[in-house]
């Protein structure tokens, strides 16, 4: 495998069908035909005399050489586009570029039609959003499938940055005739009501819960599920609660007969960060997306 038979171009389109997970998005993003992207790709398994992708559905999953050459070469692949970058600035008006961005189902409805606002006057720019598992998102950050992830303040390692893009509070979301908008909501009748708690996991407390233990209080957890929307829909139609962000109720409110309240004792406010790898911090598209992504007030 000597790198003098290697076209070092080949190395550009192995990296962009790695990130893209597809032939025809790496196409589009290489501003290339896919018969073209289809012709360097079977040179680089000529090369490698290994099938480097195999396609399962409509994606296109790296063989275990390619996931090894993958995380071996990318480090001095990023050094080059560094390199080369830093003579280069980005222009949003002129490049077309497909950014991607690690969001969970809440934070889709409160960040993405502010983002998307501020991106209207740049029709060549794409954004991909996607759900990643909390224990993939350094892999993927690390692996430049995924651009930047918004998330609350989570654990990482040193190759992860990470800065705070807002605070959300936690409210109380009840519907418009229920009965505590006449007695008030006090610790006394938040405690003494029937609750939704919202989480992906199938037991154990919510965050509102930890902070009620401050006081040796509990509630009553008459459902658990899964999605705020699921539980707005519930408590629209039962005497049940939920404590949810403050962003996203407002949302709902708008669009229902929900009624916000404050919570009957401080609770702790929902964090929500940015996070990106370090080796494309200084990637001219990445630095003005970012700056982009901190300005959303969403």
């Amino acid at each position: 495998m000597s790198l003098g038979r290697l076209d070092l171009n080949l190395l550009h389109v192995f990296d962009t069908i790695y990130r893209e997970g597809s032939l025809t998005r790496a196409a589009r993003a290489l501003h290339l035909t896919q018969p073209a992207v289809s012709h360097s790709l079977a040179r680089l398994r000529d090369h490698f005399e290994d099938p480097l992708f195999t396609r399962q559905g409509n994606q296109m999953v790296p063989t275990p050489l390619a996931r090894r050459f993958a995380e071996s070469m990318r480090p001095g692949l990023t050094q080059i586009q560094n390199a080369v970058n830093q003579f280069h600035a980005f222009d949003p008006a002129r490049h077309r570029k497909t950014f991607s961005l690690g969001l969970r189902d809440v934070l889709e409805s409160t960040f993405l039609p502010p983002l998307m606002a501020t991106l209207a006057d740049y029709p060549d720019l794409d954004i991909v959003s996607q759900r990643v598992p909390r224990r993939e998102m350094e892999t993927r950050l690390a692996s430049g499938k995924l651009d930047f992830a918004v998330d609350v303040l989570l654990p990482i390692s040193e190759q992860t940055c990470h800065e705070l893009l807002r605070r959300d509070q936690l409210v109380v979301v009840v519907r418009q005739d229920h009965p505590l908008l006449q007695t008030g909501l006090t610790m006394d009748t938040y405690l003494a009501a029937r609750h939704v708690l919202v989480s992906s996991r199938a037991e154990g407390p919510g965050v509102e819960d930890f902070a009620l233990s401050r006081f040796s209080a509990h509630r009553r957890i008459a459902l658990r599920c899964q999605h705020y929307f699921a539980a707005c829909r519930v408590v629209a139609q039962t005497d049940l609660l939920v404590t949810m962000p403050e962003a996203y109720a407002r949302i709902i409110a708008e669009q229902s007969n929900l009624i916000i309240l404050p919570p009957p004792a401080e609770l702790p406010s929902l964090d929500v960060h940015l996070y990106w790898h370090r080796a494309y911090e200084q990637e001219p598209a990445l630095v003005w997306f970012r700056e982009r992504l901190a300005g959303v007030e969403g």
